[in-house]
């Protein structure tokens, strides 16, 4: 299977995912709706799974959400989240499409997701709070970073499209390329800033942006 296309999933793919893993369930559902592409499933998916195996618990904010896909499946692959917070400058405009049949498909996750479009800068952290995001371009991974740092809420992003012109490469320039350099600076800063971090990398053939900052706050 190519993961990476960006094609959107409909009835046609639904002999990609014939199993009863959870995966395929979503696959199928997601399929039902006919509006998500292919990649933004399976990078949903692989970011999850790894911040569900370091982190429990909490409120979600998906900042950057997208369709919200990882929201859902945060409270679908860990239930003591009791609700999750999507949240978007700009909803595509399929996002509560595909909600409707995913909370078909899992009744459970009916009234615990909340969609709003609003600037990023706008939203209420809390220290339980575990904020995600995944590609959100540039600069707002920085500030994704930085709001959640401010309410030492427990963070995981998955960057991409670095503004290498903006950007603190912290002077690793000269040795590693500079989305490279940007990240390790933004793994430092959070560090510097009394916050465990952990990295990972999700499967290269999903996405070349590929690289998962987590971090939680260390205990005072």
């Amino acid at each position: 299977m190519n993961f990476s296309l960006k094609n959107r999933l409909t009835d046609k793919e639904l002999v990609l995912f014939p199993d009863d893993t959870l995966l395929d369930k979503v696959g199928r559902a997601v399929c039902a709706a006919g509006c998500l592409p292919r990649k933004e499933l399976f990078e949903a998916w692989e970011v999850a799974r790894r911040v569900r195996r370091r982190f429990r618990g909490g409120r979600i904010v998906d900042l950057a959400c997208g369709h919200g896909l990882t929201a859902t499946l945060l409270l679908l692959l860990d239930d003591t989240s009791a609700e999750a917070l999507a949240v978007d400058k700009m909803l595509p405009a399929c996002a509560g499409k595909l909600h409707e049949v995913l909370v078909k498909s899992w009744p459970r996750l009916a009234g615990r997701i909340s969609f709003e479009e609003r600037p990023l800068a706008e939203i209420e952290l809390s220290a339980r709070d575990l904020v995600v995001s995944v590609h959100a371009c540039g600069g707002l991974t920085d500030l994704v970073l930085d709001r959640a740092a401010e309410s030492r809420a427990r963070i995981a992003v998955l960057p991409c499209c670095h503004n290498l012109e903006e950007s603190d490469k912290g002077g690793l320039e000269g040795w590693i390329d500079g989305p490279m350099a940007v990240d390790i600076t933004r793994a430092n800063r959070l560090r510097s800033a009394g916050y465990r971090i952990y990295t990972a990398t999700i499967p290269s053939e999903i996405t070349p942006k590929n690289r998962l900052l987590l971090a939680e706050p260390t205990q005072d």
